[in-house]
Formats: C-alpha cells, sequence, structure tokens
C-alpha cells in the first residue's frame, strides 16, 4: 500500500471525512466488480453501500498486511456477493453483456447475430465455472488487476493465482471445444 493511502486509512479512522476520500477513491471499481457479479445495478448499489458501511465500521480492526486498502475491500465485497447469491440461491454470477457488446461491425445484421450468438456461449462457458474462477476473471479482466494484488483480494499467494489462472482458461478453452463440437 502506498505511504499516502496507508496515512489515509490512520487518518479515516478518527475522521469521517478521511473516509469519504477512501470512498471516493474506491467506490467505482468495487461497484463495477460487484455489478459483474451480480448482474443488477440495483442489488450492486445495495451491495457496494453495505461493502463501505462495514469497511466503515470495521475500520479500527483493518491491519495493514502488505497489501492495498483495496484488497480488503474488495474481500468485502466478495462476501457480501456470496452472501447474497446464498440468499437467493442464484447461479448466474458474471454478468459480462455490456463488457462484451463492442466490435461488431455496424449495419451488418448478419454480424451483430453472430457476435451476440458467440458472446452468449462465452457467458454460458464463463457462468459454468466455479465462482472463484469467476471472481479471477472479473478481477484479471475487466478491473486489470495484477496476479499480486488478486492474490492479496484472494487471501492467495501469487503462484497460486497464476495456477489458478492457467486452470481457469483451460477449463474455459475445454467447455467451448465441447460446445462447438
Amino acid at each position: 500500500m502506498e505511504e499516502g493511502e496507508r496515512a489515509l486509512v490512520d487518518k479515516a479512522r478518527k475522521d469521517a471525512h478521511a473516509f469519504g476520500v477512501l470512498y471516493q477513491q474506491h467506490v467505482g471499481r468495487i461497484y463495477n466488480y460487484i455489478y459483474q457479479r451480480t448482474g443488477s445495478s440495483t442489488d450492486a448499489e445495495d451491495l457496494t453501500a453495505r461493502t463501505f458501511t462495514k469497511a466503515f465500521v470495521h475500520l479500527e480492526s483493518y491491519v495493514f498486511q502488505g497489501v492495498p486498502f483495496s484488497a480488503w475491500l474488495y474481500r468485502i465485497a466478495h462476501n457480501a456477493v456470496a452472501n447474497w447469491h446464498r440468499d437467493r440461491h442464484r447461479h448466474q454470477m458474471v454478468s459480462l453483456d455490456t463488457a462484451l457488446d463492442h466490435g461488431v461491425e455496424e449495419g451488418r445484421p448478419e454480424s451483430l447475430a453472430q457476435s451476440r450468438e458467440e458472446q452468449g456461449v462465452l457467458l454460458d462457458a464463463i457462468r459454468s465455472l466455479p465462482a472463484e474462477r469467476q471472481q479471477l476473471l472479473i478481477l484479471k479482466f475487466s478491473e486489470g488487476l495484477s496476479n499480486t494484488d488478486i492474490a492479496g483480494i484472494m487471501g492467495r499467494t501469487e503462484g497460486a493465482i497464476k495456477s489458478l489462472y492457467h486452470r481457469t482458461l483451460l477449463a474455459l478453452r475445454r467447455e467451448l471445444r465441447d460446445k462447438a463440437g
């Protein structure tokens, strides 16, 4: 964690305005992460608010462990999403429709139809992965985080994240091959 952020976290323990600064720095990424896990803007807004409320309430117990403050926020968000899914017994974990909706040639209906079909197959394959692997793909591709940051968020070593990433891509490739073949 950058020294400035560490000082801001320390200040936020006594000053709600400083916590507001932390909120502004991280709310967009946390919301995006939650939205991709729930597929619902309303639920993502609610869970983002819960995440930051819990972070604010428990800020005194936060201990610097050599990873960015955002790793702690992502863990809180991950747990909030897991509880949300458990409470609703939903299996749809990733909504990448918007993220994948680009690169289609304008004015060519057949190109658009083919692209939509390919997106659907990819989304189904991603949704068939275990929640941990979906989380890894979101953090890696949507959030653009490094393996080191992902390791901190998921509570694993960087080597374990590299291995999980490799196994996830292989599983995704197999799933797509099976659907195509």
